[in-house]
């Protein structure tokens, strides 16, 4: 059992950054591939970007891409995603969630077996 917390949610204007952190409570990300997803209101849970267990390849979703970038801190234990040019799209409640997978792309949700309970992202001016 994986006990997964995000944190960095919160109101940004457009054109905006914000850093999300996910940690590993009482354990450790390291191991696991990470994702992180979205789900805005009325919309399906939209896969973000992942960095794999192998080697930390990253991917990203195509509407992030050039935008965000997901990457580990060795040094707190825990997997960030920072988000740069926020659009108003880019409101949703963010969550990161782990997998034993290896990744050659963007994996869907259904790889993945633990999940946090996310972090609200509103970009609005």
């Amino acid at each position: 059992q994986v006990h997964l917390v995000e944190s960095g949610g919160g109101l940004v204007q457009p054109g905006g950054s914000l850093r999300l952190s996910c940690e590993a409570s009482g354990g450790t990300l390291e191991g696991y591939t990470v994702g992180w997803f979205r789900q805005a209101p009325g919309k399906e849970r939209e896969a973000v970007a992942c960095i794999g267990l192998n080697n930390g390849i990253t991917y990203y979703g195509k509407s992030v891409k050039d935008r965000f970038t997901v990457g580990r801190d060795h040094v707190t234990n825990t997997v960030y995603l920072q988000m740069n040019s926020l659009k108003p799209e880019d409101t949703a409640v963010y969550h990161c969630a782990t997998s034993r997978s290896i990744v050659d792309s963007l994996l869907s949700e259904r790889w993945y077996d633990f999940w946090g309970q996310g972090t609200q992202v509103t970009v609005s001016s």
